[in-house]
């Protein structure tokens, strides 16, 4: 049986591998799980992706299976119930951050009559497709994530740093970031 040759960034972890050869890069246009992108990423600030993967159900479950309408309305009880949730990162900032980012989430939805619209006109309404030999070669940041960034932080939102809005659109299929070599790389051409 032949290996499959893959990025080098999951290593041996069996969640980050599947996560790898399911998710990652493949392109997203569903509000809700644009949404769920959007807060994971930010989740994930100062951490690693590992340690926020490991709490995705975690996540679901605390933030109404990332349920746009009802996160926006979540109170200062529901912050209360959330920083006793060891299922999630418990840290009030990031958790008020998600809140905050639903409200302004329903704004750009009503705008642009879907968050999918407006945020995949940072590349031009389709993927962009790197090519990329090492890891290495993988910038942090470009600039349609700091024009992202930047215009998520005029509407309000918060935890969308330009790394953040890489990272998120290296996660929802913005950009095909697999190496060259990876098996997923022609699948998602």
């Amino acid at each position: 049986m032949v290996e499959k040759v893959r990025c080098g960034w999951p290593g041996n972890d069996e969640l980050m591998v599947k996560y790898h050869d399911k998710i990652w890069g493949k392109p997203i246009h569903d509000d809700r799980e644009l949404f769920e992108f959007l807060i994971l990423e930010g989740a994930q600030a100062g951490l690693s992706w590992s340690t926020i993967l490991k709490r995705r159900e975690g996540y679901r479950k605390a933030f109404a299976n990332f349920d746009v309408r009802k996160v926006s309305k979540f109170t200062e009880k529901d912050v209360k119930r959330l920083l006793n949730d060891s299922g999630i990162i418990r840290n009030r900032l990031k958790i008020m951050a998600t809140i905050k980012n639903a409200q302004h989430f329903l704004e750009v939805q009503k705008e642009f009559g879907s968050f999918d619209k407006y945020l995949w006109q940072f590349v031009g309404g389709k993927p962009i497709k790197n090519k990329f030999k090492t890891m290495k070669e993988i910038p942090a940041v470009t600039k349609e994530a700091e024009a992202l960034s930047k215009d998520l932080k005029k509407r309000g939102f918060g935890f969308v740093g330009p790394t953040i809005m890489y990272a998120h659109m290296q996660a929802t299929g913005m950009v095909n970031d697999h190496t060259v070599d990876c098996f997923r790389y022609n699948e998602l051409k």
